[in-house]
């Protein structure tokens, strides 16, 4: 796949299944070598797609389709991206680069300070590869009481 291969456009409530699915396969298949399978089994906690369709009617979620398969997305309010997942048979081919460009022009909207975002400890690289600096680490609470989930926190 490459990019010439996708479009990308706002997210519809219809798509909040397939992005729930993209996040659960994302976690599984690009995190798996950096966190344990704990944390994995229990990182999308008590979420549905139901927390995406509330994600998805604030407007500022960008879906990426092959055809029209939602192979990743990104999501972004004023000076964080706070989600971005693409499934792994899509990474490498330059989606999560768009995708992060996206994210960074929607997090800009209405803010003028350093864009943020919390990266899992596997995709720090991508993001300073793009420009992101590492600025400290941090934990994110599944809300299921299992094992926290080391986080990087970053800007641009």
């Amino acid at each position: 796949m490459t990019i010439e291969d996708v479009t990308f456009r706002v997210a519809r409530r219809e798509d909040a299944e397939a992005v729930f699915n993209v996040t659960k396969a994302s976690i599984d298949g690009l995190a798996r070598a950096s966190y344990s399978r704990n944390q994995i089994e229990n990182w999308m906690g008590e979420r549905t797609p139901a927390f995406y369709e509330e994600l998805i009617a604030k407007g500022r979620m960008t879906v990426c389709l092959r055809g029209r398969v939602v192979v990743g997305f990104v999501d972004a309010e004023a000076g964080e991206v706070t989600r971005l997942f693409i499934l792994p048979d899509a990474a490498g081919a330059g989606l999560g680069r768009r995708l992060l460009e996206i994210g960074i022009a929607q997090a800009r909207l209405g803010h003028d300070g350093p864009v943020r975002l919390e990266a899992t400890i596997n995709a720090e690289g991508f993001y300073q590869k793009h420009g992101f600096r590492s600025i400290g680490r941090g934990y994110f609470s599944h809300g299921l009481g299992g094992e926290p989930i080391e986080i990087v926190h970053m800007e641009l």
